[in-house]
């Protein structure tokens, strides 16, 4: 059963659509069919083009589960490390101890970067 994209999710598929589909030229549109990219024209879930399923889907995994679900819209939250299940939880953010511990580091790392290029700036 199908259920209407919500807005972030028409936001996503246009952003993947435009970076990263080998197929969409934005003077031409959607090249094999020479014609408007069906994607993003998309307001339900159901059938999707195959080359974006299958190639440009995957690089955002918490799009991915978010569609490919079945049914109405998921209550949990997608984690934004792996895109696995979370349960609906106000606070927590993250499926597990492992993600938490990625992100915590990703954004300590970014934090140095800024740090230290702030220092050299001085």
């Amino acid at each position: 059963m199908s259920r209407e994209l919500t807005r972030k999710e028409k936001t996503a598929i246009r952003s993947l659509v435009v970076t990263w589909c080998a197929n969409y030229d934005r003077e031409y549109g959607c090249l094999p069919l020479d014609s408007d990219c069906y994607m993003l024209g998309k307001c339900w879930t159901g059938s999707y083009c195959r080359y974006f399923r299958e190639s440009v889907l995957p690089l955002d995994p918490a799009l991915e589960v978010a569609l490919m679900s079945e049914g109405q819209r998921p209550d949990f939250k997608i984690c934004p490390v792996c895109g696995g299940p979370v349960p609906p939880d106000r606070w927590q953010a993250y499926c597990s101890a492992a993600c938490a511990k990625k992100a915590h580091r990703r954004q300590q790392r970014e934090y140095m970067r800024k740090k230290r290029g702030a220092s050299v700036d001085n």
